[in-house]
C-alpha cells in the first residue's frame, strides 16, 4: 500500500506518490540500475525521500542512506563501500560533499522546497523532476525487498555497512510473516492509522518505522525536524494515533510550559514507539503520566533487529527495563569466556532475531564473525536478565556515545583529531547531558608551547566531520593516562563527569 503524506501545508496523495515512484523507477532503469544494486540518498525528511524509499523496495534495490550532516570524506566512504549506482541529494548539500563524489556517479538533485525553477544544478547533475521523465519503468522485482544498508561502526571507528542476506525463496514468505508480526508489536498497527514522524529517516529504526506505516497505508504527518510544540499541534489537529519519539524528544516536550502542554489534546494516541536509546526512569514515568499507558520501548540494533519489547504497564512494574524477549528472539547474558550467567549477573548481551534474514558487513566479513557466539551476536552492550526474563541494560563495553539516540563513535573523531598538527595525544568519550542523554567530550594533549585553544580544536573538527560529532567539551591536558599496553584509561577521564550520576550511560 501507499501512504498519504502530510508535509508542511500540503497533503501528498496516494496518486502523487505512485506517480513519483514510477518516474524514479523509470530513471533508475534508464541508468542501468537493476535488482540487487544499491542506490544512495542524502536527503532531509520529505515526501520525495518517501517516494525514493518505496521505489527502491518495489524494484528490489538496497538503499544506503547518508546522514545529511556528513562531509565529503564521510559521504565518500559510504558511496564507494556500498558501490552505489546513483545518489539522490538535496541540492544545497551538494557542495558540502562535492569533493567526495565518485566520478561518473549519477547525481539526482532535489531542489530546495519553494525555490521553484530558480535553483539549477551543475551540468553534471540531474534535477529530480527531470529524472525518468518519458522513460519506460523498471521491471518487477522478485519476492524479496532488499531494503536498507545501514552504516554503523565499532571500536575501530571505521564505518561498516550492514546488509541483509536475501533468504532462499522457500524461506522468504515465513520470514516476512514473522517480520510483519514483530513490526506490528514494536511500531503498532491497526486500521486508519495516522502517524507522526520527525526523527531523521536516514536512521535505520526511523526508516523501518516509515516503511511499516507505508505498508499499512497510513496518513503520515512527516516533519523535517522535531519541534516540541508543533508536535503537539499536529497530534491534536490530525488526531494522531501512532508516533515515533526518542527520549530527547520526551525531554523537550516535558520542558514546555505546563500551560502550553495543556492546550493540546493528545488522547488520540494509542501507541508511541521509542527505540533509539535508553530512557531515564523519571523521564519515561513523566511521559506515561502525561500521555497515558501508550509509551513503549524496544531494544535492538541495525545488525540484530529488535529483540525485546515492553509496554507501559509492564514497564511500571519493572521500571528501567528494556523488556522481555520477543517472539523468535533469543537473549543470552555471557561472561568474557562465553559462559552463560544466571539472572541478576551483568555480562555481555548476545541476541538473535530469527524473524530477520542474517546480515553481513560489506567488505568486512571478519568483523561480522568476531561478534558472534553460537549463532547470537553482541554489540558490546552490558546488562542482565532478572528472574522474570526482563532485560536491563547497564553499560557499554565499547566506547560508543549515544547522543539523542544517535550513535557517535569516538575512534572516528580521534582519528581526525590526530591529524591536527599540534595534537600529541587525544581521547574522546561521552559525558552526561540533560537534554541528549550524553554528549561528546575530548581530552587533548598538545605539543609544548602550542597556542591552540579548545575552540581551535572544535573548528578544526567542524571542517572535517559532521557538526553533531564535534565535542561540546574540550579539555586540554598535560598528558593523558595510559596503561602499560598503551591503551588510554578513558574511565579515569570519564569519572569526574559522571560522579554523582545515577546512570553510567
Amino acid at each position: 500500500m501507499s501512504p498519504t503524506i502530510l508535509f508542511g501545508d500540503r497533503e501528498y496523495s496516494h496518486a502523487w506518490m505512485m506517480e513519483e515512484v514510477g518516474r524514479i523507477l523509470a530513471g533508475l532503469h534508464g541508468a542501468g540500475v537493476k535488482e540487487g544494486d544499491t542506490v544512495s540518498a542524502m536527503l532531509r525528511n520529505s515526501p520525495e525521500y518517501v517516494a525514493l524509499v518505496l521505489a527502491c523496495r518495489q524494484a528490489g534495490l538496497f538503499l544506503a542512506s547518508i546522514n545529511w550532516h556528513f562531509k565529503a570524506l564521510e559521504a565518500n566512504h559510504i558511496l564507494v563501500d556500498s558501490q552505489a549506482r546513483a545518489l539522490f541529494v538535496d541540492i544545497d548539500l551538494v557542495e558540502q560533499i562535492r569533493a567526495g563524489l565518485p566520478e561518473n556517479l549519477p547525481i539526482i538533485a532535489v531542489p530546495a522546497r519553494g525555490a521553484g525553477g530558480v535553483q539549477r544544478p551543475a551540468a553534471t547533475l540531474q534535477m529530480w523532476a527531470d529524472f525518468g521523465a518519458g522513460l519506460p519503468p523498471m521491471p518487477a522485482r522478485s519476492n524479496f525487498a532488499h531494503g536498507m544498508i545501514t552504516y554503523t561502526s565499532g571500536t575501530t571507528g571505521k564505518p561498516k555497512g550492514v546488509r541483509r542476506i536475501p533468504p532462499q525463496q522457500s524461506q522468504a514468505a515465513e520470514l516476512e510473516r514473522r517480520m510483519l508480526e514483530l513490526l506490528d508489536t514494536v511500531y503498532g498497527a491497526g486500521q486508519n492509522m495516522t502517524a507522526y514522524l520527525s526523527a531523521p529517516m536516514y536512521h535505520s529504526a526511523v526508516m523501518m518505522y516509515l516503511t511499516h506505516c507505508c505498508r499499512l497505508g497510513a496518513r503520515i504527518a512527516l516533519e523535517p525536524r522535531f519541534d516540541a510544540e508543533r508536535a503537539l499541534q499536529l497530534i491534536a489537529r490530525h488526531r494522531v494515533t501512532h508516533a515515533y519519539l526518542a527520549p530527547t524528544m520526551y525531554q523537550r516536550l516535558l520542558a514546555l510550559d505546563p500551560d502550553v502542554r495543556a492546550r493540546y489534546d493528545v488522547s488520540s494516541l494509542t501507541h508511541v514507539a521509542s527505540t533509539g536509546s535508553p530512557c531515564p526512569v523519571e523521564l519515561k514515568k513523566a511521559m506515561i503520566d502525561w500521555f497515558g499507558p501508550v509509551i513503549t520501548e524496544a531494544y535492538g540494533s541495525s545488525e540484530a533487529g529488535y529483540t525485546t519489547f515492553i509496554d507501559s504497564n509492564d514497564w511500571l512494574k519493572h521500571p528501567g527495563s528494556a523488556g522481555q524477549a520477543m517472539a523468535n528472539a533469543k537473549i543470552r547474558i555471557l561472561d568474557e569466556q562465553g559462559v552463560q550467567l544466571p539472572p541478576g549477573e551483568i555480562g555481555l548481551i548476545y541476541v538473535r532475531q530469527e524473524a530477520l534474514p542474517d546480515f553481513t558487513y560489506i567488505n568486512q566479513p571478519q568483523a561480522r564473525q568476531n561478534m558472534e557466539r553460537d549463532g547470537c551476536v553482541t554489540l558490546g552492550d552490558m546488562g542482565y536478565l532478572d528472574a522474570d526474563g526482563f532485560l536491563f541494560i547497564c553499560d557499554r563495553k565499547a566506547d560508543m556515545v549515544i547522543s539523542g539516540g544517535v550513535n557517535i563513535y569516538p575512534a572516528e573523531i580521534e582519528g581526525v583529531l590526530q591529524t591536527m598538527p599540534d595534537v600529541v595525544d587525544c581521547a574522546v568519550f561521552g559525558v552526561p547531558d540533560a537534554e541528549f542523554g550524553e554528549s561528546v567530550a575530548a581530552a587533548v594533549q598538545l605539543r609544548p608551547g602550542s597556542p591552540v585553544q579548545a575552540s581551535d580544536i572544535q573548528q578544526f573538527l567542524r571542517e572535517r566531520i559532521a557538526n553533531y560529532k564535534v565535542p561540546r567539551v574540550v579539555e586540554i591536558h598535560e598528558s593523558l593516562p595510559r596503561e602499560d599496553t598503551g591503551k588510554i584509561f578513558k574511565r579515569v577521564l570519564r569519572e569526574p563527569h559522571w560522579r554523582g550520576q545515577q546512570r553510567k550511560i
